[in-house]
């Protein structure tokens, strides 16, 4: 791409970025559902929830989550540290392919997670050193979905490994990429609650629509929307602006909407 149409699409890029990148973008996406937290504990184990729930229809998602949040009374730490989760199975809590007790397993390593190994930032953390000795993006999920594996049990069905896919089966990651967003960036939108890693080194959050949006662009040109794709649109938007590449997550966005 001439270095001309990249000053033009850097100049477009981030006109829509300061337009969609507003607090009036939270009530519709899964985010509003860490924003409703305070406590750190709670806004991350919220937004994990929410984050492995974003597929499919974005009001069906929203409308199971907010079924969540009310069996879980709005206080998820507290919620997870209790254990009982009997109300998943009482309620027959599904969505899609993850079935109640798909739900419970996760449920349930979670209570580990908190009870003896420091929670979702440090099981995150650990994942991003392993990644500076490795040089590969793709250890950080491996670590976090290897810890997940390990500890599941054989309730565990096709909607739990669903919530956590094989980062080495090539998937672009889309849900963890996001939720790293979430908690890594600060911003009107993002909450930027983690510390240990910085938002240089976050990766786009790849679906369909960005997918599209990045071909129409010029910014992909492999026609898959793996993990392959992921690092090059990463790499592409690096290029606008390098300390915060994921910023034109909203732009995407942005574009889509006024197409």
């Amino acid at each position: 791409m001439p270095a001309v149409l990249n000053n033009e699409l850097k100049i477009l890029l981030d006109k829509l970025v300061e337009t969609y990148e507003t607090m009036d973008f939270i009530k519709d996406d899964p985010i509003q559902f860490p924003h409703r937290f305070s406590k750190k504990e709670d806004v991350e184990i919220a937004g994990f929830i929410a984050s492995l729930f974003a597929f499919g229809k974005r009001e069906l998602f929203i409308k199971k989550l907010n079924q969540f949040f009310e069996i879980a009374q709005e206080k998820p730490l507290d919620y997870i540290i209790k254990g009982d989760f009997s109300e998943i199975i009482a309620q027959n809590f599904n969505y899609r392919f993850i079935k109640p007790d798909d739900m419970v397993e996760m449920l349930r390593i979670l209570n580990l997670l908190y009870k003896k190994d420091g929670g979702l930032e440090n099981l995150f953390a650990k994942g991003y050193e392993l990644t500076l000795e490795t040089q590969s993006k793709q250890d950080l999920f491996k670590y976090v979905t290897d810890y997940f594996y390990s500890r599941a049990s054989q309730n565990a069905g096709a909607g739990f490994y669903f919530m956590f896919p094989n980062p080495y089966k090539g998937g672009a990651m889309k849900r963890m990429c996001m939720f790293l967003r979430w908690m890594v960036r600060k911003s009107d939108v993002d909450l930027g609650i983690w510390n240990f890693m910085p938002p240089s080194e976050l990766l786009i959050p790849l679906d369909v629509h960005v997918g599209r949006i990045s071909k129409e662009l010029g910014i992909l040109n492999r026609k898959a929307n793996d993990f392959k794709s992921v690092l090059e649109i990463t790499e592409k938007l690096r290029e606008f602006c390098p300390q915060d590449p994921i910023k034109y997550d909203f732009a995407m966005f942005g574009y889509g909407v006024n197409r």
